[in-house]
């Protein structure tokens, strides 16, 4: 009798302490205002004059359905060059994903692009940062990763 009380209250604590433990970027509620954010990335990380996206098009640019986006903020190159700034607010958590994946086949076929007229932008590509933390995904491609990185990192990605 003991050796099973001994059992259920082990088995008891290791639930109790797996229950304790979580990934942070995935548990932790982050609250940031994108504006603020897509504003400290812009004026940190490029050098590159960069036009603001009316929001109305950011699902299509990359590739979201309208209902999984709740906001947007996002800059964007003449064409000149592929730097391009995007914060996302997911409608719900399980949209997060899907603008992930969006972003990434936006950088795919810039890469694509960039390839065939200028080689240098399409390596600046390569180095794109995406990054998501609950309902908040954010797409970089700067000329300043690093700096990059430390912002968002700041902001809780």
């Amino acid at each position: 009798m003991k050796k099973i009380t001994a059992f259920i209250c082990a088995v008891v604590l290791v639930f109790s302490l797996t229950a304790c433990s979580s990934d942070t970027k995935d548990s932790e509620t982050v609250t940031i205002t994108i504006s603020e954010l897509a504003e400290a990335l812009l004026e940190t990380v490029t050098s590159d004059s960069l036009s603001e996206t009316a929001s109305s098009l950011v699902p299509s640019i990359y590739y979201l359905d309208e209902d999984k986006v709740a906001s947007s903020v996002a800059y964007a190159s003449s064409g000149a060059t592929a730097c391009e700034i995007a914060v996302i607010e997911s409608s719900d958590a399980d949209s997060t994903a899907d603008v992930e994946s969006g972003m990434q086949t936006r950088v795919d076929n810039q890469i694509e692009l960039y390839t065939s007229y200028n080689e240098s932008e399409a390596s600046r590509l390569e180095t794109a940062i995406i990054k998501s933390v609950g309902v908040y995904t954010v797409l970089c491609v700067c000329d300043d990763t690093d700096a990059a990185e430390e912002i968002l990192e700041s902001y809780g990605f």
